[in-house]
């Protein structure tokens, strides 16, 4: 609760500095200073102080599950606010209200990771949806900005339409909408909860960018100021997990084979089409459009196995892909040329910006030592604990060996290619690449320093 009304007013406040304050550097101070007040006030919450005293019950809950998530966003955030914020001004003259909406996001973030009601997980969807449809249009002088905000627009009230649907259909089988007072026979739970259930898993697919409801993903992201991309496809698609997790874990747990198949379909769908389409992509940016759906095929394995390794594991990989990818995307920003040409020679001109981004792009990959490979355990080692998938699990490793390909052509480009990649990486940013580094590497070697806040 203590995130949830703060992120509301600090997303005023800064709405209104774009009226008082002309120096863009008091704005991104108080966007940075809040976001660290944030997180410091979400960890004081894990540790029993709150600051709001609100009876939300059959509404809200605040478990250690969703704080710690909280947490791992809020985290994210601050890092993205740190390498990327100053990259912002480019994208339009309106820089302290991107940072205000960004805020109103994260209010959005806080009722999907602790719903209760599935009004709440409605709402949070879209406090967190409708900021970014303005975001991701931002540049006004982009056509291709323009053209993709639209997109996301028009596929994103789409996808709100079915969820809507699936939520009536589930509120006339029970007569409510709190998840704690639903009540589903195991063996025949009826049409009209697996008719809801399945409008609802067809939108919370499209919300993460799962197969085959990922078409829209590539031309967004793409279309996206990069900045924002970065945001994009990082927290938002996590922070949708939780609620995807919470959701068929706390409400459909009781008939968990009506659905289990249909999520093993969609995972296999998903890691094929990210993995494949992926492996043709001249655009580092695209390809990284379609890994963030390749990506979300391995967060769906937790989904699919749902027992306390799937729960450990979206934890670790949550945190691993967030980190890795923002530190990806804050350099990308830098370059004039998205393509895999425009890394070429990035070794000889800035050679501790290429070591941090190899080791990034390590970790999307899951080689050993880095907190990827971790995450990418957990979640294989979730899906063998569910019994007879070693199917699924075999599928997924292959296709992780596919996603190897196309993260060392980056690496390839810096290293063993000639040209002249050069980007403006100022001693600050350099340190913030190396402290994000050693997080993922510490969480690869060390991941109870992150588990212990689930388990304390």
């Amino acid at each position: 609760m203590n995130v949830l009304i703060l992120s509301a007013i600090l997303g005023v406040v800064l709405l209104f500095s774009g009226i008082y304050l002309k120096q863009k550097s008091m704005v991104r101070a108080i966007a940075i200073i809040g976001m660290a007040g944030l997180l410091l006030c979400n960890i004081l919450e894990m540790n029993g102080t709150s600051f709001f005293r609100i009876n939300t019950e059959g509404m809200m809950h605040f478990d250690k599950f969703a704080l710690l998530f909280i947490s791992i966003i809020l985290f994210s955030t601050l890092i993205y606010f740190v390498l990327s914020a100053r990259d912002m001004e480019k994208v339009g003259i309106h820089y302290a209200e991107y940072f205000g909406l960004i805020f109103f996001i994260l209010c959005g973030v806080v009722l999907v990771a602790s719903f209760k009601s599935l009004l709440i997980l409605f709402l949070g969807i879209e406090i967190i949806s409708i900021p970014l449809y303005i975001l991701t249009g931002s540049d006004k002088r982009n056509l291709r900005s323009n053209e993709a905000s639209l997109k996301y627009f028009l596929m994103g009230a789409f996808s709100t339409g079915l969820m809507l649907m699936g939520i009536t259909l589930i509120y006339g089988a029970t007569g409510t909408f709190t998840v704690d007072q639903m009540q589903f026979a195991a063996d025949k739970p009826g049409v009209l909860p697996v008719a809801g259930m399945m409008l609802l898993l067809f939108s919370m697919a499209f919300k993460v960018s799962a197969a085959p409801f990922h078409f829209w993903t590539p031309d967004v992201y793409d279309g996206a100021p990069t900045v924002f991309t970065s945001f994009m496809a990082t927290i938002i698609k996590v922070a949708v997990f939780i609620g995807f997790i919470r959701l068929f874990d706390e409400t459909f747990g009781t008939f968990k084979e009506q659905w289990k198949l249909w999520i093993a379909i969609i995972t296999v769908a998903t890691l094929f089409v990210g993995n494949i389409t992926a492996v043709f992509q001249q655009s580092v940016k695209r390809m990284l459009a379609y890994s963030s759906i390749a990506q979300a095929g391995f967060m769906l394995l937790a989904i699919f196995a749902m027992n306390s390794d799937a729960k450990e594991g979206i934890l670790i990989y949550s945190a691993a892909y967030c980190l890795a990818t923002i530190g990806i995307f804050a350099v990308l920003t830098r370059l004039n040329d998205y393509s895999f040409e425009g890394f070429n020679g990035l070794a000889k001109q800035q050679p501790v910006v290429a070591a941090l981004i190899t080791i990034f792009f390590l970790s999307l990959a899951g080689i050993p030592l880095t907190a990827g490979f971790l995450g990418k355990f957990y979640m294989l080692k979730a899906a063998m604990g569910t019994g007879n998938n070693l199917w699924l699990v075999i599928f997924a490793v292959l296709m992780a060996a596919v996603s190897a390909y196309y993260y060392f052509r980056v690496i390839q480009a810096m290293y063993f290619k000639e040209g002249q990649s050069t980007i403006q990486a100022s001693p600050f940013f350099k340190g913030t690449l190396i402290v994000l580094a050693a997080v993922i590497i510490l969480l690869g070697v060390f991941p109870n320093l992150l588990l212990y806040w689930y388990y304390f």
